[in-house]
């Protein structure tokens, strides 16, 4: 995990199996114990140590499951005596580690206020159902992580938005010269050569579904290179979108189908279908759109033009740390 996640490189000097006291757990970090202590405490509800026995006592049972010996699994997770680690071991888990029930291989995890568990082989794992995270598809905020669908498609929109903006200084020239000639992701589009196609492209793919959706006529496709009016229409058809994509998650509507008859022959897609449809076009050409950016001299590397949606989420939460 980046640096940028404070919470994580604390968890970390917690786990760390070099660091079996306080002490060195905040030696790691080059801070003070009481300081340590506190951080850790106020970011997941569980002082360092207690964190510490009790996701080394999970990874001791996982371990246990895929037959490492008591012995082994004692002294591994910073034990003296397997004395010791058996009666620890039974007050968590209600049972010593010689007689795990079979039903121990399906989970490893003990009670936790925090969500933070081991999982391998990341070390870490952290259930979000433990913060009461919940997520609204149809909306442009940032808003939690617990689900993909919410995510990616939020971050799709507000990604646009971006580049509507990062286009802003080019000259027109620039802004319609021919970067990539024979560039066409969906043939049927037509042509993405230029930075004026790919953003048309990106603003106007989702009118035809939801026309569909909507049961309306087709919408005018004629290309409009204007930014002024495309950063407008992009405005409109992303509220559309997002409140469309709401009304099917409240439904629990994503197997639906719905019939394109702007298509020739008529054919029938899936509501599923059509958003992961757009979210893998959108994505290739927000990329796209970052290439052409760079030729034209465009710093793609500052924070705000970073197509990562891991970053883009963090800086719109606060960090986003567990």
């Amino acid at each position: 995990m980046p640096d940028s996640d404070p919470l994580r490189r604390l968890l970390d000097a917690v786990l760390d199996d070099a660091n079996d006291s306080l002490d060195a757990m905040a030696d790691g970090v080059f801070t003070s114990r009481f300081h340590f202590a506190r951080q850790v405490r106020r970011g997941s509800g569980e002082s360092p140590m207690a964190l510490r026995r009790r996701v080394l006592l999970e990874r001791s049972a996982w371990q246990l499951q895929r037959g490492t010996s008591v012995t082994d699994a004692a002294f591994a997770n910073g034990y003296d005596s397997v004395e010791g680690f058996s009666r620890a071991f039974a007050r968590a888990f209600g049972h010593p580690p010689t007689a795990l029930p079979a039903a121990d291989r399906a989970g490893h995890w003990l009670p936790a206020p925090n969500g933070i568990h081991f999982h391998a082989p990341m070390v870490l794992y952290v259930d979000s159902t433990a913060e009461g995270e919940t997520a609204e598809v149809g909306t442009s905020e940032a808003g939690p992580a617990g689900a993909v669908v919410p995510l990616m498609t939020r971050h799709d929109v507000v990604d646009i938005a971006v580049l509507l903006d990062a286009v802003e200084p080019l000259s027109d020239s620039e802004y319609t010269r021919v970067r990539l000639p024979g560039s066409a992701p969906r043939t049927y589009d037509g042509p993405s050569e230029s930075l004026a196609e790919v953003l048309w492209q990106l603003v106007v793919s989702k009118e035809p579904w939801l026309a569909t959706i909507a049961g309306e006529e087709v919408p005018d496709l004629t290309p409009v290179h204007d930014r002024a009016a495309l950063r407008e229409r992009h405005a409109v058809t992303s509220a559309r979108w997002l409140a469309m994509l709401r009304d099917v998650e409240r439904r629990g509507a994503w197997s639906d189908r719905v019939v394109d008859a702007l298509c020739d022959p008529p054919e029938s897609f899936l509501l599923g279908q059509i958003v992961a449809h757009e979210l893998t076009y959108s994505a290739h050409r927000r990329l796209l759109a970052r290439w052409m950016l760079r030729d034209a001299g465009i710093d793609v590397h500052a924070p705000e033009l970073d197509p990562d949606p891991i970053m883009w989420h963090r800086r719109h939460t606060g960090g986003g740390t567990p």
